[in-house]
């Protein structure tokens, strides 16, 4: 009699590991994935760079794919506060805010530029030669949530009085507005010089001041809106990608999360001067 009560005992917790199996190999999301990202030039090549991966996510966790592509980092900015984007894929400055300020997490690091550094251009004949140099001047930056554009400059600039800060939606705009001679220098990155400083000719340019630390990688964020065994769930699906179809949209599935800590800290260094910006002059301290 004790036997087949413990031979039932056994099929009973046999079926029971069975069922509990059977259910995490069938887990899926069911329910929507909404994918933030900035799209600078506002066309819609991103849609079917992102096709074969929305398509792909989808089937394996058997949720509504959504893309959401924004023209620059203010909207960015204003989806992450509305919790309106469950995946980013996030540049340098925005992943700093969306890490430090709204409880995403990094999954990914994204392929991008390696040793990205943030610089202030000036046109080729300008006068001015030391950052210092730009005191009283009207410079033009990126907008809230660029790295190279926005918080690694202004952070560079802390201590000086500025006649003007000039925020343009774009990277391309700063160098336009150096160009006309709008604003007496600007920020931006240097891939971002040589990318749009050939479509700005005649003009010509020269580096001023290089930030002397690398920007972190770019990440993949998941955000808070989506439960932790959710979430885990499509960090595995995500994991598991085919290559070519992660290489597609820039992420790496095997890749080391950046350190963002220095990131972080001149972010919330700069959110201490944020109100003061928009004065005339602006007094940066």
């Amino acid at each position: 009699m004790m036997y087949l009560q413990f031979s039932r005992r056994l099929f009973l917790f046999r079926l029971l590991l069975f069922v509990v199996i059977g259910c995490q190999s069938k887990q899926t999301y069911e329910g929507e994935i909404t994918i933030g990202l900035i799209n600078y030039e506002g066309d819609e090549k991103i849609i079917n760079k992102f096709a074969g991966f929305q398509r792909y996510l989808g089937e394996k966790t058997k949720a509504h794919i959504q893309l959401e592509p924004t023209f620059n980092e203010n909207k960015a900015m204003e989806r992450i506060q509305a919790g309106a984007w469950s995946l980013i894929f996030a540049p340098p400055g925005l992943a700093a805010i969306a890490i430090s300020q709204h409880q995403y997490i990094p999954l990914f690091p994204l392929v991008d530029i390696n040793n990205l550094r943030s610089i202030f251009v000036v046109r080729r004949d300008s006068t001015l030669n030391e950052l210092k140099q730009l005191e009283g001047q009207t410079v033009a930056l990126g907008i809230l949530g660029s790295a190279t554009g926005y918080y690694l400059p202004l952070y560079n600039l802390y201590g000086l009085t500025l006649a003007e800060i000039l925020f343009a939606p774009t990277p391309k705009t700063v160098l336009e507005w150096v160009a006309q001679g709008k604003a007496a220098a600007g920020a931006v990155s240097m891939a971002e010089l040589n990318l749009y400083s050939s479509q700005l000719s005649p003009t010509e340019f020269r580096v001023l001041f290089t930030d002397p630390h690398y920007v972190p990688l770019g990440v993949v964020l998941i955000g808070p809106n989506i439960e932790r065994t959710q979430q885990d769930y499509i960090r595995k699906v995500m994991s598991e990608f085919p290559s070519q179809l992660a290489s597609e949209v820039g992420y790496v599935p095997n890749g080391q999360i950046p350190d963002y800590k220095y990131m972080i800290a001149v972010v919330e260094r700069v959110r201490l001067i944020t109100s003061r910006l928009q004065n005339k002059p602006v007094h940066l301290f």
